[in-house]
């Protein structure tokens, strides 16, 4: 089921009025009201795949139990062994069997074993498959590593795992977070809900209007760069780059919504990475609850940067290089996430990869200087390049498109709409930088209610002509 989709929209209200009207005093019956929506909502899709989260639920959920239960440290190793072996497992057939295979292949080939015909398996990829595998995971590990305590009641580990407003794209709850306020009594909050509400229809905007309206245009430029001119291809990665930003931020905008609609608060997956100004404050404003759980699961446990600086840039390059198999089973991703390494390495090496606050964007209302407005400019300029390889369907093909966009350059003919909706998009974060739960929230009662009011027709405009487009962020 999608957020952007006529079902979600009878589906919300009934779940939201049996929540708080029929079982609003009875926390026990909210957590199997939140189980049960959450499985048809994922169900929508395709209902086999419910067995593969019903089988990570109950895996993790008894690892979990038996790891605090031991006394052994071998012991304890070895089960927390066996639940990242399930959860990845499970990754790895779903999503990069055929990857490996095609690229065992590829590479016999290139050897001179001519002849190698081995057929690709037609694994179908469940939605969600990247996110709820990593949220399971870390719950046992944080139990393992004595930071959590095993949640008593099944049902409420469930509906944590399968909390159907971040199920298919995050963000990636730590358990340490939501499970606490899965099993505690909840009340609804006028203001929280409000905040909700706000929060719904700019992801909505951002997903719906800008982004939806982007990809036909984007999709059309990277299909035919070869035809195209440098100028036509500047504009379709300038595009992507905002494409895939509101269509992401714009899921977990709508998602912390409709959660704080059921009195939970998730983290913050975006903070304005547009107005970064070097590539770590990037990755520290970007997909922050994939980011962080690279941080703590893999960087830190790897030595982090506490070994000096050739392990820490070794661990860096890990990072990013899995960060971007992460995204998907395709070269083009790994070579993306090497580009971020290769970027991210010098501000490391300068200690200037946390010379920045990702709390306060310009403290006295515009950048303080030139130099900042440039360097956001230049950030930017590097982020998009990277989103080429993202984008691009072959290694060929990105560095084909890479090559036409800075050797036969010139000014494109496109519409303005586009280009304002972008202008717009970035007036309006740039406006809410500082208090990001209260975008939308005008001091002028007029101005405010006239926003809500064209930007909801301006949605459901976009739902009837774009046909409900998928997230981007369901193919990983």
């Amino acid at each position: 089921m999608l957020f952007n989709s006529v079902e979600f929209f009878i589906f919300l209200p009934i779940v939201f009025i049996l929540y708080w009207f029929i079982f609003r005093n009875n926390v026990r019956a909210q957590n199997y009201l939140i189980l049960i929506s959450s499985y048809v909502f994922y169900g929508w899709w395709d209902y086999r795949f419910l067995l593969l989260i019903l089988l990570s639920t109950i895996i993790d959920y008894t690892i979990g139990w038996s790891i605090n239960r031991c006394k052994i440290n071998t012991r304890k190793a070895l089960l927390l062994t066996l639940s990242i072996t399930f959860n990845l497992g499970l990754l790895m057939y779903f999503k990069y069997v055929n990857f490996f295979i095609e690229s065992w292949v590829t590479a016999l080939t290139s050897l001179g074993y001519d002849g190698v015909n081995v057929r690709s398996l037609n694994v179908l990829l469940p939605v969600g498959i990247s996110f709820y595998t990593f949220q399971t995971m870390s719950y046992s590990i944080d139990i393992y590593k004595g930071q959590l305590k095993p949640v008593r009641d099944f049902v409420s580990f469930a509906a944590f795992v399968s909390f159907f407003p971040q199920l298919v794209a995050g963000p990636i709850e730590r358990a340490s977070n939501l499970l606490p306020q899965v099993v505690s009594k909840r009340s609804f909050n006028y203001r929280q809900g409000v905040q909700g509400l706000r929060l719904i229809l700019w992801g909505l905007v951002k997903k719906v209007v800008v982004a939806d309206s982007l990809s036909p245009i984007v999709d059309n430029i990277f299909e035919n760069y070869q035809d195209l001119n440098g100028g036509m291809l500047w504009l379709g990665a300038f595009y992507f780059a905002f494409q895939i930003y509101c269509d992401f931020s714009g899921y977990s905008d709508i998602a912390i919504g409709i959660s704080k609609l059921f009195g939970f608060n998730l983290m913050s997956n975006f903070k304005f990475p547009y107005f970064s100004r070097n590539i770590g404050e990037f990755w520290r404003r970007w997909h922050i609850s994939l980011s962080s759980w690279f941080r703590d699961y893999l960087y830190i446990p790897l030595g982090g940067s506490r070994e000096g600086y050739v392990k820490s840039i070794f661990n860096i390059f890990v990072i990013f290089l899995v960060s971007g198999f992460w995204h998907g089973a395709n070269w083009t991703f790994i070579v993306w996430g090497v580009y971020h390494a290769f970027l991210f390495i010098p501000s490391f090496i300068k200690s200037r990869n946390r010379a920045y606050s990702t709390s306060v964007i310009a403290e006295n209302g515009f950048f303080q200087t030139f130099r900042e407005m440039s360097q956001v400019l230049f950030t930017i300029f590097l982020v998009t390049i990277g989103w080429v390889f993202f984008r691009s369907e072959t290694i060929v093909d990105s560095f084909g498109y890479l090559h036409k966009m800075f050797f036969n350059f010139n000014f494109p003919d496109e519409n303005r709409l586009n280009m304002l909706y972008i202008v717009v998009l970035m007036i309006f974060d740039y406006r809410f930088r500082r208090t990001e739960q209260e975008v939308l929230n005008f001091s002028n009662m007029y101005l405010r209610y006239t926003i809500y009011i064209i930007m909801t027709l301006m949605v459901l405009k976009g739902i009837i002509v774009n046909d409900n487009d998928e997230f981007i962020y369901f193919q990983f």
